[in-house]
């Protein structure tokens, strides 16, 4: 460490330097030195494509801690919600009175459409419950849980539960419709997950299942809001909004996850195969025109998180749409390492990393105009989100969580600027 200081620039004033040096016997030389290798990372993207201005969007995520050997359950109970801006800056935990509670936790889970609004779940599981999990190798989410959504307003700072009011679940989750006026709400019913709609201040929840009794999860809402699509036990369903005309998307595979909307409303994105050798398909919205888009190379579809996996401790990694729908953004395994990829609805597959043995990139996601890509990738030895151009280019962390822990689940905010 002392040769690190030593070595700087002869030409620097005596001030700056003894700076320097005070800085660094404090404890935060490391900080220093990331600093220095931002900025000349950002010199070398504009030298090699452009000195481009970076995106003025807020970006929401979650962080803590995922080496504890103590199972998932030791790591979640550290992990926060969190804002960022694009270029890195104005890092901040949202919502901390949301995870006072011993053995709670929080995760960053959505925007409303004009951004004025967070999504921000909300976690508790007792010890007694995790131990039985862990023992057992199998989530009981039947009991020893309460999982809420909360809609936090940016503007104030004001919370609201709204998966408390008229309660249905002890565990839930929910997103905004396409046009923000209501919600999007799955809740587990004695153990099996089921669709629902309910009212921006969470009232009037009606199930829209169309009476099916199997386990649903990717629940979305078409661009217009007058379908949804879901998968129930792994096969798709497309149905009017409020339940009705539920009419099953024929793949002829076993598995089939999280169907999402095209921007158009033309065309559902899923991966389609079998459980853990599954590839992106497009399928238009009344089933016809299925095709398979690409290989994922023999990746699983799920990154793990942990540095001392458990059962069950791996986040799924779905592709997602381009913003002008001409194109899909997934991950594949090229050699040791799992990769950026683009391709587009002909077919044509690019890739947009190109990474040292090993390194894995995970949840790719367009910013709002389309110009740029939000991704996490480990290409630093810790799990960071980045930032890059459309192409992969770029590319700059936007988080620095130190070793030990992860930043994951990035969600643009949907317009540029502060709130």
């Amino acid at each position: 460490m002392r040769g690190k200081i030593n070595a700087l620039p002869h030409n620097l004033p005596e001030s700056k330097i003894m700076k320097i040096r005070r800085i660094a016997s404090a404890g935060f030389l490391l900080r220093v030195l990331g600093g220095w290798a931002a900025c000349l990372a950002w010199l070398q993207a504009g030298a090699e494509g452009g000195d481009q201005p970076r995106p003025r969007f807020l970006i929401g995520y979650t962080a803590g801690r995922n080496d504890l050997a103590g199972g998932q359950y030791a790591n979640w109970v550290t992990h926060r919600a969190y804002l960022v801006r694009a270029d890195g800056a104005a890092n901040r935990q949202v919502a901390p009175e949301l995870a006072h509670k011993q053995y709670s936790w929080t995760q960053f889970a959505g925007w409303s459409p004009d951004g004025r609004t967070a999504v921000i779940g909300a976690y508790w599981e007792s010890p007694e419950n995790a131990a039985w999990e862990r023992a057992h190798r199998t989530f009981r989410m039947t009991e020893g849980w309460l999982a809420d959504a909360c809609l936090l307003e940016l503007a104030t700072g004001k919370i609201r539960n709204v998966t408390a009011v008229d309660r249905v679940s002890i565990y839930n989750a929910a997103s905004f419709t396409p046009d923000g006026k209501a919600l999007l709400l799955t809740a587990l019913i004695n153990g099996v997950s089921k669709p629902f709609l309910m009212d921006r201040d969470g009232r009037n929840k009606r199930d829209v299942s169309g009476g099916g009794t199997g386990f649903t999860y990717g629940f979305a809402a078409s661009p217009d809001g007058a379908r949804i699509s879901y998968h129930e036990n792994y096969q798709v369903y497309v149905a009017n909004s409020d339940g009705t005309g539920k009419t099953r998307i024929e793949t002829g595979n076993a598995f089939n996850f999280v169907p999402q909307w095209s921007p158009d409303g033309e065309w559902l994105l899923l991966v389609s195969g079998t459980h853990y050798n599954c590839h992106p398909y497009v399928v238009r919205k009344d089933g016809s025109g299925l095709r398979k888009l690409a290989d994922r190379g023999g990746y699983r579809g799920v990154v793990e998180v942990l540095k001392h996996a458990d059962f069950h401790s791996e986040s799924s990694d779905v592709p997602v749409w381009s913003r002008d729908g001409k194109a899909v953004y997934f991950t594949a395994k090229a050699g040791s390492c799992v990769e950026l990829m683009r391709v587009s609805l002909e077919g044509k597959v690019e890739a947009l990393t190109r990474s040292a043995p090993g390194v894995r990139h995970y949840h790719p996601r367009p910013s709002p105009d389309g110009k740029w890509l939000l991704f996490g990738s480990d290409r630093s030895g810790v799990m960071q989100l980045y930032v890059s151009r459309a192409d992969g280019t770029q590319a700059l962390a936007v988080t620095n969580v130190p070793a030990g822990w992860c930043a994951m689940h990035g969600h643009w905010r949907p317009v540029e600027g502060e709130p």
